[in-house]
């Protein structure tokens, strides 16, 4: 789970720090930096996964298409740092043993924290200082020179030993939250730091991404026959996901009885108000090719996915993502809400809620709807969630820089810092234009 990001001179952002919650909303004005923050820790996700080792982040791929660093860098100053810190609490503890002295325990925490520093060097970056945090022990590159770093520990009763005859000085961090190959070859006691990097790692894969842009439906779908690992950034991969996931089943909850997977998505675009029915069928035995068949109302007749309104497409693969990806899992979530009815925006938040308390999903999401953020208050109200389960932000830029500032939610789900002008202002809407029919009636009475 994610717990606590601070990040500084990414993008439009000189500073940001944010507290996660089971549940993140991100709200606020367009071009205020919200999808920014998503974006960097898609970067992170993106990076680990590039086969380039040289990159210190890999600004361009799968995830993200940020440019070349002077395109990422704060102000595009090429002489500013990019800065991270990331603090993560595991699911198990790590326990990190003394290789000098077994009987040693160097730290044994589930806290976990990573910060890292870049520059930008000939159009990408280049690692600068790596440190990574566990209980009350710190294991960091320390710069030595121009030319190299040494390695360093903080921790009760352990510093590393240099391997005799090994006294150079280390390259840079690899990937920016890896220490290079030599870290372990240069120093005797040093093969613990594997399990930092890939307590990391695991946190990384945990990550899972819907953006904000989704493919429209097709009258028919070839499916590989291999389980997807998610539904694809547009959402491409859903029918995918919805096949290899048929046999699988799920409850509603606690005493709930459990019922096949594609059922699971059916009953909440139904809550939704969305459809009636809703199934995937192989056109024919053997043919592997599926179709996606709704019902939008009770006796009414069957249509393709691709004849009904837009909207249930683009729901669709926000519904079977946060109940396709494993459990305890990071899903990012850009304007969920695309393409909804307001009453249907106001209970997505309930499928997110629901993800959230019982599947144990940890969701991140940038939104614009005023009545989804409206109903997580109620259910608040309600305690179908606790007000500590649930962070808000709001973001601007009134000055070309983005802030962001905490929502304050009491335990009855109000907001006691409400922005001014945060979801519009509807009061001083109606009231102009109650005073402007006034006036045309005044007019017209003359």
């Amino acid at each position: 789970m994610l717990k606590r990001l601070e990040l500084e001179n990414f993008k439009i952002w000189r500073e940001a720090q944010i507290d996660f919650g089971q549940i993140t909303g991100l709200f606020g004005t367009n071009s205020s930096g919200k999808s920014s923050l998503i974006q960097f820790l898609l970067l992170l996700k993106q990076t680990k996964e590039s086969t380039d080792q040289t990159a210190s982040f890999d600004l361009n791929g799968r995830f993200v298409n940020l440019g070349v660093a002077k395109d990422a860098i704060h102000d595009h100053d090429e002489k500013k740092r990019l800065c991270f810190r990331l603090d993560l609490e595991q699911e198990r503890g790590l326990k990190i043993v003394d290789p000098s002295n077994p009987r040693s325990v160097i730290c044994n925490s589930r806290e976990l924290s990573i910060h890292a520093r870049a520059k930008v060097d000939k159009g990408g970056f280049r690692s600068r200082a790596l440190t990574y945090e566990i209980g009350d022990a710190k294991f960091r590159m320390k710069r030595k020179s121009d030319t190299g770093f040494d390695l360093e520990a903080k921790a009760p009763n352990f510093s590393f030993i240099r391997t005799q005859g090994r006294a150079w000085a280390l390259p840079s961090p690899v990937k920016t939250y890896r220490f290079p190959d030599q870290a372990r070859n240069y120093f005797q006691n040093s093969g613990f730091l594997s399990d930092l990097e890939a307590a990391f790692e695991n946190a990384l894969d945990n990550f899972f991404h819907l953006g904000p842009l989704r493919e429209h439906p097709e009258r028919d779908y070839l499916w590989a026959g291999s389980r997807t690992a998610d539904v694809g950034e547009k959402g491409e991969r859903t029918i995918d996901a919805i096949i290899a996931a048929q046999d699988e089943r799920q409850n509603l909850g606690p005493r709930k009885r459990s019922m096949p997977f594609s059922q699971i998505v059916a009953h909440w675009l139904r809550e939704l108000d969305l459809i009636h029915s809703f199934r995937v069928e192989e056109i024919a035995p053997g043919s592997n090719r599926w179709q996606a068949i709704v019902q939008t109302r009770n006796g009414g007749a069957e249509a393709m996915l691709t004849d009904v309104g837009i909207g249930i497409s683009q729901v669709r693969p926000v519904v079977t993502l946060l109940h396709y990806v494993p459990e305890g899992s990071i899903v990012l979530l850009e304007q969920p809400e695309l393409h909804l009815h307001p009453l249907a925006q106001a209970g997505l938040a309930d499928v997110i809620v629901h993800a959230a308390t019982h599947r144990k999903v940890q969701i991140i999401l940038e939104s614009h709807s005023e009545h989804l953020l409206l109903r997580l208050q109620r259910r608040i109200a309600e305690e179908r969630i606790g007000s500590d389960k649930v962070t808000l932000y709001f973001c601007d830029s009134p000055n070309g820089n983005s802030g962001i500032r905490r929502l304050e939610l009491d335990e009855f789900g109000n907001i006691r810092n409400w922005p001014d002008k945060f979801m519009g202002d509807a009061f001083t809407e109606a009231s102009e234009a109650e005073l402007a029919r006034l006036g045309r009636m005044k007019d017209a009475a003359k």
